[in-house]
């Protein structure tokens, strides 16, 4: 079972909204891991990269958020149209926008500083945390939900279409998510580390199927 084929303007249209799905997780990454490189203080080994929202410089990672977010809610139109009608067309995409609308909230609702950074903090974990700072994580924890989920939605679509690499490629990619958060949230060594490469894994698996359906749409 393939993805509908769309009336010419609209998928003019839907390519535009996949062009948003295709951009966002790569954005993301990208300005998030140039700043993890460059930011005074940070340490990845130790930092997640939600700490990048708090400095001088926090704006920036603010932004990085907002932005991935509702790029990724509009490209979640986009899937929904090319997916309709397919195993997992309906939920793959509201998954999708799910995580994107609680990345949106995770850039507005920022960290406390802690362990370090931005530099000049104290080490170590705050004694207690901010509404804003829970709110942060709450928001965190329903984005990562929703991208394991779609990646393994997304598995069950590829996999019913016959597609089998794309499959495991979907599974691989919701599990790498699924494991790097439950190791940072069991405070595993390295954790930040593993959640940043689950995550980024994850977001730029929901790119790539989006790009495979631009060039079809």
């Amino acid at each position: 079972m393939t993805a509908v084929q769309l009336p010419a303007a609209t998928a003019t249209s839907t390519r535009t909204l996949l062009t948003c799905a295709v951009v966002a997780s790569p954005l993301w990454a990208a300005v998030s891991l140039g700043q993890a490189a460059t930011r005074e203080g940070f340490d990845i080994t130790r930092h997640p990269l939600s700490a990048l929202s708090d400095g001088s410089l926090g704006w920036l990672q603010i932004a990085n958020f907002v932005l991935a977010g509702a790029l990724l809610v509009l490209g979640a139109t986009g899937l929904r149209r090319v997916l309709h009608g397919t195993p997992g067309g309906r939920w793959a995409p509201r998954l999708v926008r799910i995580a994107g609308f609680g990345m949106v909230a995770a850039g507005c609702l920022v960290m406390d500083p802690a362990d370090g950074f931005p530099t000049g903090t104290p080490a170590g974990m705050p004694a207690s945390f901010s509404w804003h700072s829970i709110g942060h994580m709450v928001a965190g924890t329903i984005t990562f939900l929703a991208l394991i989920a779609a990646c393994y939605v997304l598995g069950r679509h590829f996999g019913r279409a016959g597609n089998r690499g794309y499959a495991v490629a979907s599974r691989i990619a919701g599990t790498a998510l699924l494991v790097g958060n439950g190791w940072a949230m069991t405070g595993g060594r390295y954790g930040t580390v593993t959640l940043a490469v689950g995550a980024i894994t994850a977001m730029l698996w929901v790119s790539a199927v989006a790009a495979r359906y631009r060039r079809t749409a």
